[in-house]
């Protein structure tokens, strides 16, 4: 046997070993990873506030604080006067439900001839064996929901937490990331930073834009059906919609459809109705032209990244697919070299004129640091 054999059969197996411990310790900390990028996405979307504010003298920490404080409290108020407004009119649909069924049980009898009474129905809806046993099951299943629940707020204030330390702590973070590499790695480094500021709020504004679109047709129909409360329940819909991933657009939509079915229940099918058509005039319409002028993302390369977000990572990655993917797109861009397209119009709205608007901005002007320090690193 040669001597070389033990010793490459006890690395291999050490190597093996290291892989296998390296897998199992990075699935058993997928969780707090995803809360980690989570954070920073959350940091970098407050950093331009903190920047301002520390810029007129406070310190970054009191500043991250009280930009926190700001979103916590607006959006304490908003929860309670909606959780206020639903149980208003919870309790009026309670009131008015037997009249409901009643008027339901009147038009079947008269339209299938039947002769079905309220109090029937109560009485052996109450003694079914069916409802007994969702009981028994919901009675058993309180614990888990509580549990879900707990395990919710405290990766809430995970990321929150980290969130904190990133915004407070950013230029030193920076500092710290850069004083291991080299001069010009740092400035990639660096530039990668900033463009990822710019697409985050660049992405935060496009939501708040369509949110505001959202929140305004849907106040329309609910002032035009007459149902209560129509402009908080046209802010709550632009809101949950917008900036809660996959469920939003359901959680949105049956709020308004359970506040009209109290007014009448015809009314909450226009509803439902209304909140179907909106989401996919938004998802095909809306959403790709608002996305690619915000964030500079062609609409199908939005679509794409969102889906693969949400394959990858689920709700968190169908959140931050399009300003990770338009980070990513913008500092690629600067190492992606381009030749002169022949044999194409160079007249109106040919390519010699969108090159020109491309290196003056897109709109006329002279162009902006980053779009100089990108031109830069492309000429060397």
């Amino acid at each position: 046997m040669p001597r070389w054999l033990p010793r490459a059969v006890v690395v291999t197996l050490a190597l093996f070993a290291c892989f296998q411990l390296a897998g199992w310790a990075f699935h058993r900390l997928t969780g707090l990873l995803v809360d980690i990028l989570v954070a920073f996405f959350l940091a970098l979307a407050i950093e331009p506030a903190v920047d301002r504010m520390a810029a007129r003298g406070m310190r970054r920490g009191l500043a991250t604080a009280l930009v926190f404080l700001g979103v916590a409290a607006a959006v304490t108020g908003f929860v309670t006067l909606l959780g206020s407004m639903l149980a208003g009119q919870i309790q009026t649909m309670v009131e008015s439900f037997p009249s409901y069924l009643d008027s339901v049980i009147s038009w079947i009898n008269r339209t299938f001839r039947t002769s079905l009474s309220r109090v029937e129905i109560q009485s052996s809806v109450l003694h079914s064996d069916w409802l007994r046993k969702y009981v028994s099951s919901s009675a058993g299943g309180v614990l888990d929901v509580s549990a879900a629940v707990l395990g919710g707020l405290f990766r809430t204030l995970t990321v929150m937490l980290f969130a904190f330390y990133f915004a407070a702590d950013g230029p030193r973070l920076r500092r710290a990331l850069c004083s291991v590499l080299p001069p010009r790695r740092q400035a990639e480094v660096l530039r990668a930073w900033e463009i990822a500021v710019a697409k985050t709020g660049g992405y935060l504004y496009s939501r708040a834009l369509m949110a505001l679109v959202s929140g305004i047709a849907h106040y329309v129909l609910l002032q035009t059906l007459g149902v209560p409360y129509a402009p908080a329940l046209a802010i709550w819909v632009g809101l949950v919609s917008q900036f809660v991933p996959t469920i939003g657009t359901y959680l949105a939509g049956a709020l308004p459809t359970l506040l009209a079915f109290t007014v009448d229940p015809w009314y909450a099918v226009w509803v439902l109705g209304f909140v179907v058509v909106y989401q996919q005039f938004e998802n095909y319409v809306l959403q790709p032209r608002i996305t690619a002028r915000t964030v500079a993302v062609h609409p199908a390369v939005a679509f794409g990244s969102v889906i693969a977000g949400a394959a990858l990572l689920g709700a968190v990655g169908a959140l931050i697919a399009i300003p990770a993917t338009a980070t990513l797109q913008a500092f690629l861009g600067a190492y992606v070299k381009r030749y002169e397209v022949t044999g194409l119009p160079t007249g109106p709205g040919g390519r010699g004129e969108r090159d020109e608007q491309d290196e003056r901005g897109g709109d006329g002007r002279s162009p902006s640091l980053l779009a100089r320090v990108i031109k830069a690193l492309r000429e060397r």
